[in-house]
């Protein structure tokens, strides 16, 4: 994972300290991959580094927790059966969903060849003269390798996945449920959703249907099918936690800055990574690609709304452009406000109490360039007022790189209006924002 910056300053928006784990190719006796920030690292995913070599599979270290299923409480009562399972649904109606798409979930085994370099010290010519050896110590190669899951969305071999699961593999191999294992090709993937297509030659593939991740809501079932720690076609079930959680509420876990995360209780490990979410009726509504370690019962998945509009750009031209304006953003409250205001090392006085209070700009980006400046509080975008910065971020997201976005905002008490031309998201700048 890329190094980032960490620029805390005591008067930014509390954000937890937590520790986060991608869950995609992972390693069976080596450590886990973490990521872990201090305020939100707007920057697109970092690689996950596949299991370590000897060519031995390896699954990264869980923090082990049993899953979340979803129980009817054994009452005498049928009332109180009712009130927590509708009378209309069967009680076992999990059991047909997964017959009906567990098919169409796939394991993604993936090896990628890595040079390691002795430590410098070994090839210092005192150290070879001392210990006997005029050679220097050559590079070793080794075969890492990983485990994922993922789904197919078309019959054809479509098949989505995270993007950390198949990024810098040298080979990728599906593994169906019906046994077979066939070789496949990735067709683009996206860092900063952390979204991968992958395309396999067959036909008449059972396919997942697709739901709507803008319908979802807290307290609905949610379903996880995937391959956990190497262990095929694991089903866990709990509810959606919650939806929208993003870049502002989570720390960086190496990617995804354009991506509001569904949050569920279903049990989900490493090696789920690129597996599907799916709501009730069976319909995938989500990528599950993260969790948080040592905790129970978090996981987070990308919404599908979001995965196949990026899939669907990946497979037409390879590559995803993503708006972004430069800026690192916050949402304003009066309780912020007196914390910077009070705090004489901020550098910045607030007079608004609501807003997106702009904490920093990237230099060169296509908002210093059209005047934005840290400590402005953005109001409004395209003329309708903004108080929470998910929704300037989402605004960016509906735009389209080079157009134009008005954006009114305060400074010193007057009121400015200008105009910024969103850029391409530069996914080698750890520092820069989509919003």
């Amino acid at each position: 994972m890329q190094n980032r910056p960490h620029r805390t300053q005591r008067w930014q928006k509390p954000v937890s300290y937590l520790s986060m784990m991608l869950l995609g190719a992972g390693a069976a006796f080596g450590g886990s991959y973490l990521a872990t920030s201090h305020q939100p690292a707007y920057a697109p995913a970092s690689a996950v580094p596949m299991a370590d070599a000897s060519s031995s599979q390896k699954v990264a270290q869980p923090a082990y927790a049993p899953a979340s299923a979803v129980r009817v409480s054994d009452t005498s009562s049928s009332q109180k059966v009712a009130a927590n399972i509708p009378v209309s649904t069967d009680p076992n109606f999990i059991t047909g969903i997964v017959e009906r798409d567990g098919p169409a979930v796939v394991r993604i085994d993936t090896t990628q060849t890595v040079t390691t370099k002795a430590p410098d010290i070994f090839n210092d010519p005192f150290f070879r003269q001392f210990f006997g050896s005029a050679e220097p110590v050559p590079s070793q190669k080794q075969i890492e390798r990983g485990i994922g899951s993922g789904f197919i969305i078309g019959s054809d071999g479509v098949i989505l996945t995270n993007a950390h699961v198949v990024n810098g593999a040298d080979t990728v191999n599906v593994r169906l449920k019906d046994g077979r294992t066939l070789k496949g090709k990735v067709l683009g993937e996206d860092p900063v959703t952390d979204v991968a297509v992958v395309k396999i030659q067959a036909s008449n593939l059972p396919t997942i249907p697709v739901g709507n991740s803008n319908n979802v809501k807290p307290g609905q079932w949610a379903i996880a099918i995937g391959n956990p720690l190497g262990f095929d076609n694991t089903v866990t079930s709990g509810i959606i936690s919650a939806t929208g959680r993003n870049s502002s509420d989570l720390p960086d876990i190496g990617s995804k800055e354009q991506v509001n995360f569904i949050q569920t209780d279903a049990a989900i490990n490493p090696g789920n990574s690129g597996g599907p979410l799916l709501n009730s009726k069976g319909q995938v509504v989500g990528m599950n690609t993260a969790i948080i370690q040592g905790a129970q019962g978090i996981g987070f998945a990308i919404p599908i709304n979001t995965a196949m509009k990026v899939a669907t750009q990946l497979e037409t031209k390879g590559k995803v452009a993503h708006p972004y304006l430069g800026i690192q953003m916050t949402t304003l409250t009066p309780e912020l406000k007196n914390k910077i205001n009070s705090d004489p090392n901020s550098g910045l006085t607030v007079n608004e109490n609501r807003g997106v209070l702009v904490v920093k700009v990237v230099p060169d980006s296509p908002a210093a360039k059209a005047g934005i400046r840290a400590g402005d509080v953005i109001t409004k975008v395209n003329g309708q007022p903004v108080t929470q910065a998910d929704a300037l971020q989402q605004a960016v997201q509906n735009s389209t790189v080079g157009g134009n976005v008005q954006l009114g905002l305060r400074r010193n008490q007057q009121d400015l209006s200008l105009v910024v031309h969103p850029g391409d998201f530069p996914t080698s700048q750890s520092d820069s924002q989509p919003g």
